[in-house]
């Protein structure tokens, strides 16, 4: 993780000036308006408000982010297929959102190149303590009943799985496992508010207690519950995943889910009115470290709107060169 970038963080914020930049005088977004998307994760926030600031270095009119469910942003996108206006969304997971992406229209209603964050793990773990005294590797192991027993939190005799929300995407795999191992009988897929159930998750571990959930990369949950060090990933005895046929890793190692990418999702003619922000949307990367330093932030108490604004700004301080080159490339298929 860039160190300078930590301290900026964890230190005061400041806002950064780009008006003093030497950019041409004449920018390419001038008069076109921008409205960005997200779900109501505050998590996913701050990436949103990097490539904001990005496009409005560019000239755009950036609107103030729209929070919808997954599926409605993605309809949004496609239904303006033909707008002059840019409509986007910074956190496409992919293969996670495919099934949404695709269901109106794919690529032929929306414009998506480039992969803006990589290496997005997600699955199931459990508490270290648990999975080497009982030798649990497999989110299967749980299909024997005294297994599963030692994460019931309820009394009702079966696991309690801190799980997904519904409409991420994410809870239609965990809901296709537990029918495809056989589990549905032995786990309880818990579902509401994640944030909540975590953290009653986290109070069970600090009481000693074996722990179960799902949860995902870039986060800050796994700031706290340390894979390798308080916790363990569970592997699945083979592929079993309503959107991709194969889950296993290079390695042979198979987490029942596919490695994410983040992508940046615009409507379709944006290349064709727009070509500067979508040469943008190509080229943006952010380091997913980054994110989950940011993430952790959010959960010591600094989530507020302007506090994220504040981290999405830093991160740009801290990666002026980076941050100036987006910009600089962007302009160049406007000249």
């Amino acid at each position: 993780m860039n160190q300078k970038f930590k301290q900026i963080l964890i230190g005061a914020m400041c806002f950064v000036a780009l008006g003093g930049s030497s950019f041409a005088n004449e920018l390419p977004g001038k008069g076109i308006k921008v409205h960005p998307m997200q779900s109501s994760i505050a998590e996913e926030r701050f990436q949103t408000v990097i490539i904001n600031e990005a496009l409005k270095a560019l000239g755009y009119d950036v609107m103030p982010i729209d929070e919808v469910a997954y599926a409605v942003a993605y309809q949004t996108i496609a239904q303006n297929k033909s707008s002059k206006d840019i409509y986007f969304t910074a956190v496409n997971w992919t293969p996670l959102h495919d099934a949404m992406f695709e269901k109106v229209g794919g690529e032929k209603t929306m414009y998506r190149k480039g992969v803006f964050v990589e290496g997005c793990a997600q699955g199931y773990l459990i508490d270290k303590k648990t999975a080497q005294k009982y030798n649990i590797k497999y989110i299967n192991d749980l299909k024997d009943p005294k297994i599963a027993k030692l994460f019931d939190s309820n009394g009702d005799g079966k696991a309690d799985l801190a799980g997904c929300n519904p409409g991420w995407g994410c809870e239609k795999v965990i809901e296709h496992q537990l029918d495809a191992f056989g589990l549905r009988g032995n786990i309880t897929h818990n579902q509401g508010e994640y944030s909540a159930i975590m953290a009653e998750t986290m109070t069970r571990y600090k009481e000693g207690k074996p722990i179960l959930y799902y949860t995902w990369t870039p986060y800050w949950v796994s700031g706290i519950l340390v894979p390798n060090k308080d916790t363990v990933w569970l592997q699945v005895t083979h592929s079993a995943h309503p959107i991709t046929k194969d889950t296993a890793l290079a390695n042979g190692q198979n987490y029942g889910f596919n490695v994410n990418a983040m992508k940046i999702v615009a409507n379709g003619d944006v290349v064709k009115y727009n070509p500067t922000a979508a040469k943008l949307f190509e080229i943006a990367k952010l380091d997913i470290n980054d994110i989950s330093a940011q993430n952790m932030l959010i959960n010591q108490g600094e989530k507020s709107e302007k506090a994220i604004e504040n981290h999405a700004k830093a991160w740009i301080k801290a990666h002026q060169k980076i941050f100036d080159g987006w910009i600089e490339e962007a302009k160049k298929v406007s000249q």
